[in-house]
């Protein structure tokens, strides 16, 4: 897809706050990428993050279609649709669901060496544990901040805070991932 300016997407946006199926097509594509990859390293599991992405952009469209569509800024809306369905898969998991070793992913083999890709899997879900333990706040700010690498001003725009705000979120958000990381807690 071309490059869209700030103007182009504004158009685009309008266009599919009419239900334009051919906006709402470009917003998918223009959108898709970003918001899977949000929700992946939030879960860690690349199949749900394609079932919560597309649970994203239903209710995106559910939203429009019966007029609660976003009021100031399109990319937080979506991002706080992204945030609240990882929130709610989180609660239903801790309502006593767990995976067994059978039902565990395979991890591919063939083009690593299986010793580092364990060693790296388990380093990751060392992380994602970690950061399970932030606040809701601290836990997105740090997955938007590192994770997909916006500015302070595009996640102080996505989670509705001061961009100062924002960075004392990140900084206790460091913190406490490096105490947590270390045993400490």
């Amino acid at each position: 897809m071309p490059i869209v300016t700030a103007l182009d997407e504004a158009l685009l946006l309008e266009r599919a706050r009419t239900c334009d199926p051919q906006a709402l097509s470009q917003v998918y594509d223009l959108y898709t990428a970003r918001i899977h990859s949000y929700i992946y390293h939030r879960v860690g599991d690349a199949i749900l993050a394609e079932d919560l992405t597309g649970q994203v952009f239903l209710r995106m469209l559910e939203a429009i279609r019966s007029d609660h569509a976003w009021t100031s800024s399109f990319s937080g809306w979506i991002y706080r649709i992204a945030h609240n369905l990882v929130v709610d898969h989180f609660r239903r998991r801790s309502r006593g669901s767990q995976v067994g070793l059978d039902e565990a992913p395979d991890m591919p083999s063939e083009r690593h060496d299986p010793v580092d890709s364990a060693e790296q899997r388990l380093a990751e879900d060392h992380l994602r544990a970690a950061i399970t333990r932030l606040t809701e706040e601290q836990a997105q700010v740090v997955s938007l901040r590192f994770l997909e690498e916006k500015s302070i001003a595009e996640v102080a725009q996505i989670i509705g805070k001061s961009e100062g705000a924002v960075k004392a979120l990140q900084y206790r958000a460091v913190i406490a991932l490096r105490r947590i990381m270390d045993g400490e807690q």
